[in-house]
């Protein structure tokens, strides 16, 4: 049995608000593509496939740093997409796959779990909650009826099926569907009903991202894994007339000296990422002794150890970097450095903290020879 899931993340997401389609919008430190990955990931799922567009900027820029992921171009429509998912996974050896909306990134491990086990026993399955509110009908602002609630369900995602029998009705249908249980009930497929999770919400409206937020950050499986690392580095000076701190250029009378651009706040705080995976130093992931990386933008470094932290599932929290000098003064410049770092690693400016302090002119620092800089960072595993 080979299982893919194929994440559907080609839609527009208007009604979300926030200028771009909601799959690819900050939630919680993180975008609420990563969560959805990532609660895959968690759950034991290899093999995963997004449908995205793949002119938009913004899905672009979010899954760049991914490598392990499959990709399908996105349709007209949902059902237009899931099929081009569906025929790019066909010479795959898959089985079984999880179809689920992009805008779940609530889903827990126990609903993928049980949706796929349904398929023991059905060639489909699909979580969904019984609906316990009563129903109206109504026109123009006023209540007209009531609808009987009995075998009513709100659907949820992933819906589970043996592949061949889901590509099958997806090459058959000849209309829009609203979902993948009506694709497969069109061709003639029994539908399991599993348990939902009130939970595992659709973000479509602005305020479900503060609810999902809650979620995320209240109701993670089990305790959550939260991870500190603690980096340091220095540079001596050396000829120059600017240095390089947290991504910005600094004027000074003298230059740092490194193999790369010796921004050591950055470095700093690289290291500190790779310590809280236990992932080593910069050395060991951009070796000094490799020419290529000789006067390279520490940016480099910085944006694998991010994308590094989030492939393993995890979240950064915040990040706290110190850095000890004499000269030049980094209060002028301590936002701009914030603000630069905060977008490098795709975090709220707010979880990032840049500040500075001297050594009461003791040690190499106070002697004004280089700039040491220390940082710590907070990992959460999603």
């Amino acid at each position: 049995m080979t299982i893919a899931v194929l994440i559907v993340a080609a839609g527009k997401g208007t009604r979300a608000g926030g200028g771009m389609a909601k799959q690819w919008r900050p939630l919680a430190g993180q975008r609420v593509i990563d969560w959805t990955i990532a609660a895959f990931k968690r759950a034991g799922c290899d093999t995963i496939m997004v449908v995205r567009d793949p002119e938009n900027e913004h899905a672009a820029e979010a899954l760049a740093g991914y490598d392990n992921l499959l990709y399908a171009d996105g349709g007209a429509d949902r059902s237009t997409s899931v099929r081009n998912g569906l025929i790019a996974l066909k010479d795959r050896g898959i089985t079984r796959v999880l179809i689920h909306d992009a805008a779940r990134p609530c889903v827990c491990t126990q609903v993928i779990h049980e949706t796929l086990a349904a398929l023991d026993h059905a060639p489909a399955a699909a979580p969904g909650l019984a609906v316990t509110d009563a129903l109206w009908t109504g026109a123009e602002g006023h209540v007209t009826g009531t609808q009987d609630r009995n075998a009513l369900f709100a659907a949820q995602t992933p819906q589970a099926f043996h592949f061949d029998a889901i590509l099958a009705a997806h090459l058959a249908l000849d209309e829009v569907a609203a979902d993948d249980v009506e694709v497969a009930r069109k061709a003639g497929l029994t539908v399991r009903i599993t348990q939902g999770d009130v939970n595992n919400i659709k973000i479509t409206r602005p305020e479900d991202f503060a609810r999902a937020e809650h979620i995320l950050r209240s109701s993670m499986d089990g305790i959550p894994d939260i991870r500190l690392g603690n980096g340091y580095d220095v540079h001596r000076f050396g000829p120059g007339d600017h240095v390089i701190l947290c991504g910005i250029e600094v004027p000074h009378d003298r230059g740092l000296q490194g193999h790369s651009d010796a921004d050591v706040g950055m470095h700093a705080v690289t290291d500190a990422l790779y310590g809280a995976m236990a992932e080593g130093d910069i050395g060991r992931h951009f070796p000094p002794s490799d020419p290529q990386w000789k006067g390279a933008a520490s940016e480099i470094f910085l944006r694998h150890a991010v994308e590094l932290a989030r492939s393993k599932g995890f979240v950064i929290s915040n990040v706290d970097c110190t850095l000890v000098c004499e000269f030049p003064k980094i209060g002028p410049h301590a936002e701009t450095m914030r603000t630069q770092m905060a977008e490098i690693m795709g975090l709220d400016r707010d979880r990032v903290s840049v500040k500075a302090t001297t050594s009461e002119r003791l040690g190499f620092t106070g002697r004004g020879e280089g700039i040491a800089a220390l940082a710590t960072a907070t990992l959460v595993r999603a």
